[in-house]
């Protein structure tokens, strides 16, 4: 595969960035479910790509010259690439530059949200492994990894997936990557729809104290396009172009962090080799993939830069567009070479574990955010809901819709839950040793793990933060 090709594939990508805009700006039901522009562009690659137009013309026509649809089979090859590398820049930029507050204060002030969050990825896990324990393995002879589907396609969404792809073929269960890519766009879009159900219903009840009302959404936020008299700048240099570029600098800070969490990964699969792994025939730092560690390696720099960076160079809303451009361009790669045979293959189990998700987070919102969270409990409480559907991105929507002004601690409870919640599950350590545990150390064990820790997070904020007085 030549260098031209890898470099057309990815104007390609950006080109269908900008088509997806633009029919998101001509369709005015794609404005009102707020689906990100990447996700639209995605289906749209999807749908003139081999899994859609490339299976028509193939069966119309005698050669096999259009299977790739408009595409070409190299360019394909290289989306399919693309995620498991854009996903370690996505995690890498989580904490550089994130200034960390006081223990007390982030424990306090996002406690709530930390248990709720948590209760509902241990729940994803527990009912995931039970599925397949009891319908999915024994009925549709899929993987026992299948429990962790669940939480990797929710919690963790697209690039959690993707990052996940070399861990899904080491153990025999390849498949798994389409459902979890499946799953995580079922989960965004669900999140994203049942979301503004719920908003519209808190509405109507007077549940929020903050609520505007959906109808009142402004134009801007609907086609995603902000006025020109309100527009604000997205990053501040903090250095010179006569010397380095911001914007080069800060890329460079990204792959630092990215290198830290290589050298780390490295480290233990070199430690697990000459310890337990060889005696035991143990592996499981060698099936981790990089991500969980590049975010690792971010805090880790972001310490070290907190300590000795006496010019401030980093600059928070710059990190934040690096990251954006990853989560974009890896949504629309990874949704552009899904394959739909493989779900077609699997729409039995995928239809029960995406219902699944669904309504575990339904349930477990309506019910425990309110018992859990003792006030403003749906304005923090529907971004928790948001994540555990979609991504991070789809509960800060749903809590700006519910709360534009910042009237409500909602915010900055998300924010603090996100330091404690982010580096183990919705793709953290958790997320990535799951499947390597469930094939290791088999499901039951995992299975009364899950269950443990549920609880535990359960008693944890219905106990103890919900009874606590705000």
């Amino acid at each position: 595969m030549s260098l031209e090709t890898i470099g057309f594939a990815i104007i390609l990508l950006a080109g269908l960035l900008i088509v997806g805009k633009y029919v998101r700006l001509r369709l005015p039901i794609l404005q009102k479910l707020f689906l990100p522009t990447s996700l639209i562009a995605g289906v749209l690659a999807l749908l003139v790509g081999p899994e859609v137009l490339g299976r028509l013309l193939t069966r119309f026509t005698p050669t096999d010259q259009m299977e790739a649809g408009l595409f070409t089979t190299e360019i394909v090859d290289v989306w399919a690439g693309l995620p498991g590398l854009l996903i370690n820049i996505v995690f890498a930029c989580l904490f550089i530059g994130f200034t960390l507050p006081k223990p007390k204060t982030m424990w306090t002030i996002g406690g709530p949200s930390i248990a709720l969050g948590y209760t509902m990825s241990w729940a994803q896990y527990v009912v995931g492994i039970l599925l397949t324990i009891t319908i999915l393995t024994p009925l549709f002879g899929l993987s026992p990894a299948a429990g962790a589907l669940i939480e990797i396609g929710f919690v963790g969404g697209h690039g959690t997936a993707a990052g996940l792809q070399g861990t899904f073929t080491e153990f025999d269960f390849a498949e798994g990557y389409d459902l979890a890519i499946g799953l995580a766009t079922v989960g965004i879009v669900s999140g994203i729809t049942i979301g503004m159900v719920l908003v519209n219903w808190a509405a109507r009840k007077g549940v929020s104290k903050t609520l505007k009302h959906p109808d009142d959404i402004s134009i801007e936020q609907q086609t995603g396009v902000i006025d020109v008299n309100q527009r604000e700048r997205s990053g501040t240099m903090t250095t010179s172009p006569m010397s380095i570029d911001t914007l080069t600098l800060h890329i460079g800070f990204v792959a630092i962090a990215i290198l830290i969490g290589y050298v780390l990964l490295e480290g233990l699969v070199w430690v697990e080799a000459i310890t337990y792994g060889n005696s035991m025939n143990l592996y499981l730092f060698e099936y981790i993939p990089l991500f969980p560690f590049a975010m690792i390696g971010g805090i880790i720099l972001q310490f070290i830069l907190s300590k000795t960076d006496k010019h401030q160079l980093i600059d928070r809303e710059t990190i934040n567009r690096i990251q954006g451009v990853g989560l974009d361009f890896l949504i629309i790669s990874a949704m552009a070479s899904l394959s739909l045979a493989t779900i077609g293959n699997n729409i039995g189990p995928f239809i029960i574990l995406s219902v699944s998700g669904i309504l575990i987070n339904m349930i477990l919102f309506l019910y425990l955010a309110p018992k859990m969270i003792p006030k403003y409990w749906f304005e923090r409480g529907i971004g928790d809901f948001g994540q555990s559907t979609g991504v991070a991105a789809t509960g800060l929507m749903l809590m700006r819709i519910v709360d534009p002004e910042n009237k409500s601690p909602a915010m900055t409870a998300y924010g603090y839950k996100q330091i404690l919640f982010e580096p183990m599950v919705g793709g953290g350590l958790i997320t990535a040793v799951a499947i390597p545990f469930i094939i290791q150390f088999g499901s039951i064990p995992v299975l009364i793990a899950s269950t443990i820790l549920l609880i535990a997070f359960w008693c944890l904020g219905v106990f103890y933060f919900g009874k606590k007085k705000e």
